[in-house]
């Protein structure tokens, strides 16, 4: 409601603002304070009890960058092209059968077979199924033939790590090397850390640091923010889980 116009000789009377709500909402503050004092004090005093003094750990949680409106981020492994695994085979075979190819244009030509093709047919036709020679070398050829379909069934390249797709026709991809050298350089860059370790795999990213001052709890907070704003600075398709430990450095001598 308004209040009436007054004339110009009048005063008007400012309205009160009653304190009892404020002190009301004040000792109900000074309450919560003392409950959350208390459960501080406890969480301060906790950090020597249940872990040790002188480490603090942390999986932190964060949202990648989004992907193209015409592009899922969903950007699948780069596939090796296994040149060594295919050259090997490669040389082994035509080895064998240019020396099998050989063998018979030879007995063709009213020549006498190599020995060891009729050693090795005679030893085929007298020696059992079950005799240990036999047994070892199907044990060899099946190991090598699921060896093949392994490589041929896997994309390989471990090592690299798939990137967001900006461009339609450009794909690009990171060692995880240097993604660990990158995230290295943004941990050093938090006061506190004296040393840091890295090592960046394809499903999390394991930090452990060492600070020489500061809480652990702050440092592990600095690195929790500084990394993750770090992993969504290098673009990668798949964004690793980030795990922080924080020690302090071992005692010398």
């Amino acid at each position: 409601m308004s209040e009436p116009r007054s004339s110009e000789g009048t005063t008007r009377r400012l309205p009160v603002i009653e304190k009892a709500d404020d002190k009301a909402d004040d000792k109900a503050d000074d309450k919560a304070d003392e409950k959350t004092g208390g459960n501080a004090g406890g969480n301060n005093g906790g950090r020597t009890v249940g872990r040790e003094p002188d480490q603090s750990a942390s999986a932190a949680d964060y949202d990648p960058l989004p992907a193209l409106d015409d592009e899922n981020g969903d950007e699948k492994r780069f596939w090796s092209a296994r040149r060594v695994p295919a050259g090997i085979l490669a040389a082994l075979l035509l080895a064998g059968t240019g020396l099998v190819l050989y063998d018979v244009a030879a007995v063709r030509a009213d020549r006498p077979a190599m020995a060891w093709r009729r050693s090795l047919a005679r030893e085929l036709a007298e020696r059992p199924l079950d005799d240990p020679w036999v047994l070892a070398g199907a044990s060899v050829a099946v190991l090598l033939g699921l060896w093949l379909l392994l490589l041929a069934a896997t994309p390989g390249l471990r090592d690299l790590l798939p990137m967001r797709r900006v461009h339609p026709r450009v794909r690009a991809g990171l060692h995880r090397e240097a993604a660990a050298l990158a995230l290295r350089d943004r941990a050093m860059e938090v006061s506190g850390v004296q040393s840091v370790r890295v090592r960046a795999g394809r499903g999390r990213v394991d930090v452990r640091a060492v600070s020489h001052f500061r809480e652990l709890d702050e440092v592990r907070a600095d690195l929790d923010v500084a990394l993750a704003d770090g992993i969504r600075g290098l673009g990668l398709a798949r964004p690793p889980a980030l795990s922080v430990h924080v020690r302090r450095p071992g005692r010398k001598g």
